[in-house]
């Protein structure tokens, strides 16, 4: 299993590419370059926190677990006896009483004698080994009753868990910058914590671009489309748990453009646009761009996805004017749009967020059918991979690779990942695929 190559270089070195057809790899480094971490934070009840980046490390107010305990069910004795039984094989153990995880037995418990002990108890006293209870054999006479098992089937130790053994008191239990997870949550509340402070939401604002737009729900007028963009990137957004600030559709009209841009600019940390970055005598956002902020780049050596702007803007209309956002100018075609947000995009919102990007996977598959590739761009094909008999990962590419074709998107489950330097593929050749689960 390998990962996504991301360029190494420093910001003077990338003069060398063609700012409109800068390979992924170097837009990526670029990106993370302006990126800035989340200041500012916030206490949050456990129950809200799933999903939202630690602001400090946590350190630990107690030992867990908090005691020494039981890890089956058995019973608990002293392992000094195991050496008396040496000569004969086997020990016969006096049942003193019982201990409960949550009614631990008091009493001391004298050489010769044991605790029948269940799952997460307390050690008695005196006792420091379980012999699970599937390894004894039980005589009760009476009110009296007695084990006996072989000196073999139990050691020193065995079957206790230690106090502090998972996490010690003043020890750091999860590092600032972590995104929690559903175990994490579990872990502090192991802790007895009951909230936990974390960096606050980031704030995406995000808006469509393009006289021809409808929403669902209206009549579609002639050469109009529905726009599908503007609820995949709400979707997408909702799925990294950013604030995120829809400000609808805006027409291919400069000045509109321009103070929605400052809006955004305004309420959010990121802007995100659809549509307006090509050359069309209509496509304005990548000049309002230049006017309103810094432009860095604004086209990928990428396939689909190649017009791309990024940058800066401020709110005042002009650099270092009012507050600033960054900007990505996504392409209006709805495939092209969701590649970019995942392979440009994506990384930059959790590293603003507070959290460090985690490079996803790319395991290697065999392709099923040819493929044509032009070199020197990076292409993300739509495919569907699955294992077969031996366990080997085989990818199928889904139909028509247009990047207005939304339904293949759906269909598939995986990008077929094309390198920048490779050309046509055959059948049978080896490739690298992005599975969707825990991207998309």
């Amino acid at each position: 299993m390998t990962t996504l190559n991301t360029f190494s270089g420093s910001a003077a070195s990338l003069s060398q590419f063609d700012p409109q057809a800068l390979p992924v790899s170097a837009a990526q480094a670029i990106v993370l370059q302006w990126v800035t971490p989340l200041a500012g934070s916030e206490r949050v009840p456990l129950r809200e926190a799933l999903a939202r980046v630690l602001a400090v490390d946590v350190i630990s107010p107690i030992d867990v677990p908090a005691h020494d305990n039981s890890a089956m069910d058995g019973y608990a004795f002293d392992s000094g006896a195991l050496a008396q039984a040496a000569q004969d094989g086997a020990l016969t153990l006096t049942i003193a009483g019982k201990a409960f995880a949550g009614h631990p037995y008091l009493g001391d418990v004298a050489r010769g004698a044991c605790v029948r002990i269940m799952t997460g108890a307390p050690m008695p006293a005196g006792c420091d080994t379980v012999v699970p209870q599937e390894r004894v054999t039980l005589d009760q006479t009476g009110e009296s009753a007695s084990i006996r098992f072989s000196a073999r089937a139990s050691s020193p130790g065995a079957n206790r868990r230690r106090r502090g053994e998972d996490l010690a008191r003043g020890g750091v239990a999860l590092r600032a910058g972590r995104e929690l997870r559903a175990s994490d949550i579990g872990l502090l509340a192991s802790l007895g914590l009951v909230e936990v402070e974390v960096k606050r939401r980031l704030r995406v604002a995000f808006f469509s671009t393009g006289d021809e737009l409808r929403s669902p729900g209206e009549p579609l007028d002639a050469g109009c489309i529905y726009d599908s963009n503007r609820y995949t990137l709400g979707a997408m957004l909702r799925r990294l748990n950013v604030e995120a600030i829809d400000l609808g559709m805006v027409r291919d009209e400069p000045d509109a453009l321009a103070a929605t841009l400052k809006q955004a600019a305004a309420s959010a940390d990121v802007v995100l646009t659809s549509g307006g970055v090509s050359v069309g005598e209509a496509d304005f956002t990548r000049t309002q761009l230049q006017t309103l902020g810094d432009v860095t780049f604004w086209g990928l050596a990428m396939r689909p996805g190649r017009p791309l702007a990024f940058g800066r803007i401020w709110s005042g209309g002009h650099p270092g004017a009012g507050r600033p956002a960054l900007l990505f100018g996504l392409p209006g075609n709805p495939v092209a749009t969701m590649v970019s947000f995942y392979q440009i995009v994506r990384p930059a919102l959790i590293a603003m967020s507070g959290a460090t990007p985690q490079p996803v996977p790319l395991i290697p598959a065999r392709c099923e059918a040819p493929i044509k590739k032009r070199a020197g761009r990076t292409e993300f094909q739509r495919g569907v991979a699955e294992r077969d008999a031996r366990g080997q990962w085989r990818v199928t590419p889904t139909g028509s690779q247009s990047s207005g074709a939304l339904s293949t998107m759906s269909e598939a489950n995986c990008f077929i990942v094309l390198a920048h330097e490779s050309a046509d593929l055959d059948a049978g050749d080896a490739v690298d695929v992005m599975l969707f689960d825990g991207l998309v």
